[in-house]
């Protein structure tokens, strides 16, 4: 199966080339930007009927911390047929096992939020048996690195996350959250020594150049 993964789309959904021959999409979270959820659920309709009209026979999504109407249950992505939506559970397709979430430890008042000693036991909630893994939020240490309000560089990704990761073993681990910036690359593919699984940042927006649009189309990936 060949699959193409994106996330934080912010949007810009419409600057995205689909690629030939995709046998799914998967959309690990973000299609919106705006805090307030009426303006907010504008922008999720809009991208749920791009994404519905898009001929490939897969489509996941996961949401993300700016997609607050989904969480406030103002727009249901499950009424769009040929999306399979994924709010921190699995589901099995011709035989491969994926799961799916959209919490990320809490950072300022956003969605889809948990604090940071809550979130080993949600992970644990993850299928043993997973095959593709699909949270908005990266492990820590991951193609998670950013620059802090102190102008630091850090690691920002999820501790309890990456360890339970390292004990499910999935073959990848899709996720966005943090993007590229002007000094870091964040997007993009990453494999560990000794470890099976091949992580995917697949952001598609650098921080502070919206105004570019998209800076990147995602990756294709084969499973």
């Amino acid at each position: 199966m060949k699959i193409w993964a994106i996330s934080d789309t912010h949007g810009f959904h419409e600057q995205l080339v689909v690629p030939i021959g995709i046998d799914m999409i998967i959309h690990a979270g973000d299609v919106s930007n705006t805090r307030n959820v009426g303006v907010n659920c504008n922008e999720v309709a809009l991208f749920l009927n791009w994404y519905e009209n898009i001929n490939v026979k897969y489509k996941l999504l996961v949401a993300g911390n700016h997609d607050g109407s989904i969480e406030h249950r103002l727009i249901n992505p499950r009424d769009f047929k040929s999306v399979t939506y994924l709010e921190h559970e699995p589901v099995e397709i011709d035989g491969i096992k994926f799961f799916g979430s959209p919490y990320t430890p809490t950072f300022c008042d956003w969605s889809f939020m948990k604090a940071r000693h809550n979130m080993h036991e949600l992970w644990q909630e993850m299928p043993q048996d997973t095959n593709v893994l699909i949270t908005h939020g990266p492990p820590w240490g991951v193609l998670d690195l950013t620059i802090n309000p102190k102008n630091e560089y850090e690691v920002v990704g999820d501790k309890s996350l990456a360890k339970r990761v390292v004990n499910v073993a999935p073959r990848y681990h899709i996720f966005g959250h943090i993007h590229n910036c002007e000094e870091i690359q964040n997007a993009g593919v990453r494999s560990i020594a000794n470890r099976p699984t091949t992580y995917i940042n697949a952001s598609t927006v650098t921080d502070g150049q919206f105004k570019l649009g998209l800076t990147s189309n995602g990756h294709v990936f084969e499973i």
